[in-house]
């Protein structure tokens, strides 16, 4: 046993404080006074020690006064003003509150922030605030003092440094060292979000990431220690004298660290927002499941046996009911019994729970029977634990049953895979047949939750005379597989436009071309011989759909689309888009375009170009089905949630047009978004979006897909929790309302599913 861990004493639960009706956000440590939390119920709860009971706190005070939920807490010592105290609150409604601690009572609302408050610290008497809208802003005696951009990106926190600078942590993944408005030193390192800051006395800041790790910074900006092990998004840290360091994360543990080794990890039954350091050793957590806890190490403040006892089982009946199966909770698979009902198609698989586990079949036509695939053994919701296989890290790794007796094989794969590449390359390897293919690549995408969609052959664009080229077609695409309480929600996948008139699209071009040739002013635009050719060939790559697993583009190809689309009119692009809409399909069309996107971003300058007026409807058509289509790409997932709020806000006027397509490929966009936020966990980014698709679900007279889309869209969102309240403070029920009394199915139901959310709580 090492030195380590001889002092080192585990922590174990002393209380657990009940009353907040939803996560608890935010903790602050208020002297020896008490705690102060923050929660996602819109309120702050004041915390007193239990006279009777000196283990426990109770709740003296509820603070109500914020519109929606409350993060960032600061607590402003007794002085002449305050003689109990006071607390410093920020909101998902952009105010910051003051509070008088002996009334109960708010003294001021400062407002001028545009976007969720982030941070809030004192300084010599005023206020700093951080926020989402990236800036910072000085408050002095309730007036706003200053204000600056302090990021590109939103800030997520700020603190002061006991030499009595600002240290401010962003989305841009860096932290920056103001004094005054100076900024002083970027401290660079962290490859995503800094979340959370903290200090530690005599040695420098602490930050922590969504990129898992901790780091501690000296002021002069060197790096002194990176703490690795949580295993997704650190929401907070914090720091005690001795040395101890805790944060707090969405792997559902708090970890306590000694000298940059993990050396206690606090399971939660739920993501664990904050974690404090009270001034006597012990800490504070706040869980998403309402409940603050304090842990000690102190034997004699232990809570009783009986409390322990509960805690631990509750942590085990959490964990199971977390369990999943390819991206299905265990509990909701069907049991053994669902093997009598036959299959439609050859192939088809099904997963069923046997014991503890879920099992995959495939049915087989021929022999009319369900044949066992093998055990599906990980799904990509359980993030606790990534797959491995000789040694390398895995998104799964599935158990295959063969067969005649054959043994058992474990087949890898990641998200980022191409299915067909990884079943070519699987079955040289096991040296099995080449015409398992199909059946190896369905299996990949049901058990990973991308095999969920049916074309509807009904959904048509109109067109109108024989050289007329309306762009693209939408392929209907509903991708449902959900919990069994839901029809509709969550949706799993993205939607695509994916059918194209490649034959109308070129004739466009040619026809635009021979315009150009004949004016004179604009005829050194015009294509030569070579070019035309070349734009067939890519043409003819892109719509030998089998092979895109192994077919590729040349540089060039993308470039010469990239300098139409730059030189051309106006008023001649939309076909170039819609050639683009379906490269970026393509596996290999799409990384080279990616090139281009971090260079110069070309797609953000076609975007501007298409929504300034004059905004024709076919180049706006054309770059949003575009835009919808990146979504099939996890590589441009940082560039679309980077550039969120730019790519909303350009298309936002489709909403407003009578064109029904444009209005369907505008709630597309949406409902790709919803799915991409939920999944990086990005709050702000999920507000925006559910605001767009509240106002498009609000408009009566959409085309039912549009507003189906739309619904979908709230639906999953609502699941989160995180936007829930948002959408409940936008009246969602009253949309839910409407939706259900739809005489349209899909509408209906849709309808019950939103209405069903509201009413959980």
């Amino acid at each position: 046993m090492s030195s380590m861990e001889i002092d080192f004493q585990e922590y174990q639960l002393r209380c657990q404080l009940r009353g907040h009706e939803d996560d608890v956000r935010g903790i602050c440590v208020c002297g020896d006074e008490g705690i102060a939390t923050s929660s996602r119920d819109r309120t702050v709860r004041f915390w007193s020690l239990d006279s009777s009971d000196k283990r426990k706190y109770v709740s003296s005070k509820i603070l109500l006064g914020h519109s929606s939920f409350v993060g960032p807490l600061a607590w402003i010592s007794p002085d002449e003003e305050f003689p109990e105290g006071g607390i410093v609150s920020g909101g998902m409604d952009t105010m910051v509150l003051v509070w008088d601690l002996r009334t109960g009572e708010k003294v001021q609302s400062l407002k001028g922030h545009q976007l969720q408050v982030t941070g809030v610290v004192l300084d010599n008497g005023d206020i700093v605030s951080s926020s989402v809208d990236c800036t910072l802003r000085r408050w002095r005696s309730g007036q706003p003092v200053e204000t600056w951009e302090a990021h590109k990106s939103p800030i997520q926190a700020v603190i002061k440094l006991p030499s009595g600078e600002l240290v401010s942590g962003s989305s841009d993944t860096t932290l920056k060292l103001w004094r005054g408005k100076t900024c002083v030193h970027t401290f660079v390192g962290h490859t995503d979000t800094v979340r959370g800051l903290a200090v530690m006395p005599g040695l420098g800041v602490l930050s922590a990431s969504h990129d898992g790790s901790i780091r501690l910074w000296a002021q002069s900006g060197e790096v002194l220690m990176e703490m690795v092990g949580h295993t997704s998004i650190v929401y907070s840290v914090d720091s005690h004298v001795t040395g101890l360091i805790v944060t707090g994360s969405e792997d559902r543990s708090a970890k306590i660290w000694k000298d940059g080794v993990c050396v206690q990890s606090i399971e939660h039954p739920g993501c664990v927002w904050d974690a404090k350091f009270l001034e006597n050793g012990d800490i504070v957590t706040a869980c998403s499941d309402g409940v603050l806890r304090i842990w000690t190490v102190d034997l004699g403040s232990f809570a009783d046996p009986v409390e322990l006892e509960a805690y631990t089982s509750e942590l085990s009946q959490y964990k199971l009911s977390r369990k999943s199966v390819g991206g299905l909770k265990l509990e909701d698979l069907p049991g053994l019994e669902a093997l009598q009902i036959p299959g439609n198609s050859d192939g088809q698989t099904k997963i069923v729970r046997e014991g503890d586990n879920g099992v995959a079949y495939s049915w087989n036509m021929r022999g009319q029977k369900w044949d066992k695939i093998g055990e599906v053994v990980d799904g990509p919701d359980d993030s606790m634990k990534r797959s491995v296989l000789d040694g390398v890290q895995y998104d799964y790794v599935f158990d295959v049953d063969i067969g005649d007796g054959e043994p058992i094989r474990k087949l890898p794969f990641n998200r980022s895979d191409n299915p067909y590449d990884t079943a070519d390359k699987w079955l040289l390897k096991e040296n099995l047949p080449l015409s398992y293919r199909q059946q190896i690549v369905e299996f990949i995408l049901q058990n990973t939750g991308q095999k969920d969609f049916s074309i509807d052959p009904t959904f048509r664009d109109p067109y109108t005379g024989s050289s007329a080229y309306v762009p693209g077609q939408p392929s209907y695409a509903s991708g449902i597989s959900a919990k069994p309480t839901y029809k509709h929600i969550p949706k799993r996948g993205m939607l695509d436009f994916d059918a194209a008139q490649f034959d109308g699209i070129l004739k466009k071009i040619s026809e635009f071309n021979n315009a150009l040739l004949a004016d004179l002013e604009k005829k050194d635009l015009s294509l030569t011989e070579l070019e035309i050719s070349r734009l067939g060939a890519i043409v003819k790559i892109l719509k030998d759909t089998s092979h895109y697993h192994s077919s590729s583009f040349a540089d060039v190809d993308i470039a010469l689309l990239l300098k139409l689309l730059k030189s051309w009119p106006l008023s001649m692009i939309f076909p170039v888009i819609d050639i683009l809409r379906m490269i970026v399909l393509h596996p290999d069309g799409a990384s080279i375009l990616l090139r281009h996107v971090e260079d110069n971003d070309v797609l953000m300058v076609m975007i501007m170009k298409v929504t300034k007026d004059p905004v024709l409807p076919a180049n706006l058509l054309t770059s949003i089905r575009a835009v919808t289509n990146l979504f099939k790409n996890t590589c441009y997932y940082g560039w679309l949630q980077k550039n969120r709020s730019d790519i909303l806000d350009a298309f936002w006027n489709c909403l407003a047009s009578p064109n029904k397509n444009l209005q369907l490929a505008y709630s597309t966009l949406i409902l790709n978004y919803a799915v991409l936020l939920t999944e990086k966990k990005d709050e702000e980014g999920q507000c925006h979006v559910l605001s767009a698709a509240l106002e498009i679900a609000e408009q009566e007279n959409l085309e039912v897909d549009s507003r189906f889309r739309a619904l979908v869209a709230i639906g999953s969102l609502m699941l989160e929790g995180l936007v829930k309240k948002v959408a409940m403070d936008f009246d969602v029920e009253n949309i839910a309302k409407v939706a259900k009394a739809s005489n349209e199915a899909k509408i209906a139901e849709i309808g019950a599913d939103i209405e069903q959310l509201t009413k959980q709580s």
